[in-house]
């Protein structure tokens, strides 16, 4: 099966939107294919506002998400690979969700079968990012 990701994020930035609230995503700036204003990459990651209101052209497709903003001004176009993607989330109150990072070249993961479950006594954690 493909990715739930693209489709996690447009449902989220739906939900967040519809709300009145401003989505913002959490991208990792260091991915391959990330084309984004390098001047506000902290840490190696961005956050970037994604509302109707500041963005033109927004494009939340099953690959890539596009879009056109200013930055300080300066007209630019952003690319970010969806595996980029670390979170989408409403600025006003943190809600949302976070995803795993994909690491270049992994496969897929597999079924659910017996070998995809936690070591007992593991348990899958998320990383809260501000």
């Amino acid at each position: 099966m493909t990715s739930n990701r693209p489709y996690l994020i447009r449902a989220i930035w739906q939900w967040i939107s519809d709300n009145g609230m401003t989505p913002h995503l959490l991208v990792n700036a260091d991915a391959q294919g990330v084309e984004i204003p390098r001047q506000f990459v902290e840490d190696g990651r961005i956050v970037l506002n994604v509302s109707a209101s500041a963005v033109r052209d927004l494009e939340l497709g099953n690959d890539y998400i596009s879009f056109g903003a200013r930055f300080s001004g300066s007209p630019m176009n952003v690319l970010l690979p969806v595996p980029a993607v670390l979170g989408i989330y409403s600025k006003e109150n943190g809600q949302g969700m976070l995803f795993p990072e994909e690491e270049e070249g992994a496969p897929p993961p597999k079924g659910d079968g017996p070998e995809d479950t936690p070591p007992s006594g593991g348990r899958p954690s998320l990383k809260v990012v501000k």
